[in-house]
């Protein structure tokens, strides 16, 4: 074993290019049953190396990111996959899962995933797993290449579904025939999060037949919860572990998969104004209204959170107006996902925004159409402009506010299939000084050298201190957190690394006053002192009252550079006081009642003091 690692850690190239070289990847199959009578309905696919150091697929991936050969190294595993299922006699009734590696579609067009597939064997039923992340990093693509592969006759899997909220907000945008739960979901303690993701798949299934599949049945326990979230297939080492063949002696049945049209995920060349259906009754509207709309349902899109995906539009660049970058600045921090499309916008028009620049002639260049669409909640406002020449926000628009589900999943994946893929770079794994702590801020006038024992000492006071403290860098794209101590990763329920390089904003309700963080503002752009209290939300959900100190620090010259905030929760003494208000503006309306019920009619008290009654 330690030779193995010892190669492994000298030439990772090497080895990866020597198992594409051979064509040394194998594939294992794991059965997936039926839960109520334990028949086997289909075996998922999995990669295998050579003997050697590069067998498990944990290793062999590791060394193909590392030699920067992903691409390759996703093909051959598929290739390998479905040989080896057609060699094994893997065909109908039973149907075979393969797996798209989420870090290949960083890398390569989607249509690599499908290249060869005409060369399948026609009774080789077959089903694609890929993840959120595919749809997120490549949208108009994998839109295209699932309403290829279900032209094929393939079927698509949703997979990993609860490891991140995005996977919830893709649901309807991808319509899988198989929703895949993370084994985390039947292998823990059941919480709000797991409450929150059974809601939106049991929805999900409810409405489209798709079927629910659980991993990571291990035991009765995870077998009885599986039950319980509404899976009715599983896969797991209680049915059998990953092996070259099909289980012997098992009894099979059909996998049941919803109906599906080929057009279901291809949103083609339409425009959501398009996706309307035939004579849905239209309404007509100045500019002005369809601003406020907007605002609306940007603001219930927020409320919405990390399910939630929003897609807009905005003709031409110039209408992505200042004050409308900061709606949107706000909005990327609280939702899933959100783009932008117009004439010559960029594939990132602010960060964490998703851009599309129209070309000449498409139709969505005349439109305004905001879609917001979650698992429990799609609305979309959809508009053409009537060609005014007048004041910009007396412009009339032809417009429809809906809330037709179908509608608005049609509209959005018709955004969808014009965004660019995505320009930022893959997240890299952690390295060994991941979990270092951030160097803490140099206030003004001090120097502190790494290694510096004072550095080191203020380090360790921070770190002690009850108060939550964080440090926002004025220099940096979008004004991040530098540093964060750990009584304000406590208070904000995030942990620091998810945390750093945020804007604090991602912590705002979207209850949180504007006025107040309008004032928080203002202090900043002039570079001054201020304290205000926030309405904050935390990872889990809740909420709590942050009373907010944020003293600037200055530079050599004397510029603002720096912002620390010193936060502390006085959740407690908030709603105590609005608990005395309230029950002031009690008394004071009973005060006025009794007054009212004591007075004659001609303005004279009945009674003048207690227990002395006028005649």
């Amino acid at each position: 074993m330690g030779d193995d690692v010892d190669q492994l850690q000298q030439d990772p190239a090497s080895l990866v290019a020597a198992v594409l070289r051979d064509r040394a990847v194998t594939s294992v199959f794991q059965p997936i049953v039926e839960l109520d009578t334990g028949r086997i309905v289909a075996y998922e696919a999995l990669a295998r190396g050579p003997v050697g150091p590069l067998h498990a697929p944990d290793a062999l991936f590791a060394a193909a990111r590392a030699a920067g050969r992903m691409v390759e190294l996703d093909h051959a595993c598929r290739t390998s996959a479905l040989r080896g299922a057609v060699g094994a006699g893997l065909l109908a009734p039973l149907t075979v899962f393969v797996n798209v590696e989420p870090d290949a579609v960083d890398e390569a067009p989607l249509t690599t995933l499908i290249d060869r597939a005409e060369q399948v064997p026609g009774d080789l039923r077959v089903v694609l797993e890929i993840t959120e992340r595919a749809l997120a990093a490549r949208p108009a693509e994998l839109l295209r290449t699932v309403a290829r592969v279900r032209e094929l006759g393939w079927a698509i899997a949703l997979d990993d579904v609860g490891a991140d909220s995005l996977s919830l907000a893709f649901m309807p945008l991808l319509r899988p025939d198989v929703v895949k739960l993370d084994l985390r979901l039947v292998q823990e303690r059941p919480g709000p999060a797991i409450a929150e993701i059974m809601n939106a798949v049991n929805a999900y299934a409810e409405s489209t037949g798709a079927v629910l599949l659980a991993e990571g049945i291990e035991d009765g326990r995870h077998l009885a919860m599986a039950s319980a979230l509404g899976a009715t297939l599983g896969q797991g080492w209680l049915f059998g572990r990953p092996g070259p063949a099909p289980v012997a002696g098992a009894s099979v049945a059909s996998l049941r998969l919803p109906e599906t049209s080929p057009t279901d995920t291809d949103a083609g060349a339409i425009s959501p104004f398009a996706c309307l259906p035939p004579g849905f009754p239209l309404r007509e509207s100045p500019k002005a209204l369809l601003i406020e709309l907007s605002k609306q349902l940007e603001r219930q899109a927020m409320r919405l959170g990390e399910t939630c995906v929003v897609a807009a539009t905005f003709q031409e660049s110039r209408h992505l107006t200042p004050a409308t970058r900061l709606r949107y600045r706000d909005l990327v921090e609280r939702v899933g996902f959100a783009c932008a499309l117009g004439a010559d916008l960029p594939p990132e028009p602010l960060p964490g925004l998703r851009g599309a620049d129209l070309a000449p002639g498409d139709p969505v260049l005349g439109e305004w159409d905001l879609v917001v669409l979650s698992p429990h909640f799609s609305a979309a406002l959809l508009a053409r402009d009537l060609g005014d020449d007048g004041p910009d926000l007396d412009r009339r628009f032809a417009f429809a506010l809906t809330y037709d589900r179908d509608t608005v999943v049609r509209a959005a994946r018709s955004l969808l299939s014009r965004v660019a893929p995505s320009t930022a770079p893959a997240p890299a794994p952690p390295g060994p000084d991941a979990a270092s702590p951030s160097p803490v801020p140099t206030p003004a006038g001090v120097r502190m050298l790494a290694g510096n024992p004072r550095e080191a000492l203020l380090q360790r006071a921070l770190a002690a201190v009850d108060a939550g403290v964080s440090v926002v860098d004025l220099r940096l794209p979008d004004q991040p957190l530098v540093y964060v101590n750990p009584a304000f990763a406590r208070l904000a329920g995030y942990p620091v690394e998810e945390v750093l390089g945020r804007n604090c904003r991602f912590l705002q309700s979207p209850d949180t006053d504007p006025a107040s963080v309008a004032r928080v503002r203002s202090a900043i752009a002039a570079g001054e002192e201020c304290r205000e209290v926030l309405l904050n939300r935390r990872a889990d959900g809740s909420t709590w009252w942050n009373e907010c100190h944020l003293i600037p620090v200055t530079d050599q010259t004397g510029a603002v550079v720096q912002y620390i905030g010193i936060q502390a929760d006085v959740t407690a003494r908030v709603e105590a006081e609005r608990a005395l208000a309230t029950e002031r503006d009690r008394c004071r309306d009973l005060d006025a009642r009794l007054t009212e019920l004591l007075t004659c009619g001609d303005g004279q008290t009945v009674v003048d003091s207690p227990g002395t009654r006028r005649a």
